[in-house]
């Protein structure tokens, strides 16, 4: 029976790796849904990845309250820039200004996927997991987070140069279940990206989650929001996004 501890482990790997193919199938849903180019408020725009994406709850309810629509162009799956699996945020954006330039307030998210995907899908590179062992975040996942701050405050300067009057960031809140030894990751990228937003040219606003969805607002993929994390996620964008409409 020297075969056995073989043939489990081969079982387990297989294991992780159908397991993130799952988590992959979610994130990327299909591509994402379809952009939406024409709404009754152009100069207001969507982008980001598969928090507003994969349900489309958070726009909904941005739009109930408002009573109008908004353009949308978020992508599940998407990085902030590159990335093969979606069209990345700073494409949206461009995609956006292509269709129609005029944009006075941008509402979004992003940079979850660069750190999140890693993780995930490629056996986690840059350590962003902590485990019994590695009680700590790692320096290489910190470096990696310090070039998703750089790439954001060059995109949040982009949108303030082009004229944008109002960014609306939405920051991510705690992964869950067995995704929550990404959750020092998931801190230390949220207080990065909330600098970005802080120290970009542009004016722009943070929107701080972690402290409102809980484990019980979170699918049991331990990523994305239900309906009660989406509601809860629009109810914090709204104060901010109502006096701009």
């Amino acid at each position: 029976m020297q075969f056995l501890p073989s043939i489990l482990s081969s079982s387990q790997q297989l294991l992780k790796l159908c397991a993130s193919v799952m988590v992959l199938a979610s994130m990327v849903a299909c591509g994402g849904n379809p952009y939406v180019e024409s709404a009754d408020r152009n100069e207001v725009v969507t982008v980001g990845d598969s928090i507003y994406d994969l349900s489309g709850e958070i726009q909904l309810f941005l739009e109930q309250k408002a009573g109008q629509t908004f353009r949308n162009y978020t992508q599940s799956g998407a990085k902030l820039t590159g990335g093969s699996l979606a069209t990345a945020v700073n494409v949206q954006y461009a995609d956006a200004r292509a269709t129609d330039a005029n944009i006075t307030t941008m509402v979004m998210n992003g940079g979850g996927n660069d750190i999140l995907l890693p993780a995930i899908l490629s056996f986690d590179p840059y350590k962003c997991k902590t485990t019994w062992y590695r009680k700590n975040l790692s320096d290489k996942c910190k470096s990696l987070i310090e070039d998703v701050y750089v790439t954001d405050v060059n995109l949040l300067n982009q949108m303030g140069n082009d004229g944008i009057n109002d960014i609306i960031y939405l920051g991510y809140y705690h992964t869950t279940g067995n995704r929550a030894n990404l959750n020092q990751a998931v801190d230390y990228g949220v207080n990065r990206l909330s600098d970005a937003c802080a120290n970009t040219t542009a004016n722009c606003t943070f929107i701080e989650s972690r402290d409102t969805v809980l484990s019980s607002d979170v699918l049991d993929d331990g990523i994305h929001p239900t309906t009660s994390g989406s509601q809860k996620l629009a109810d914090l964008i709204w104060p901010h996004l109502q006096p701009l409409l």
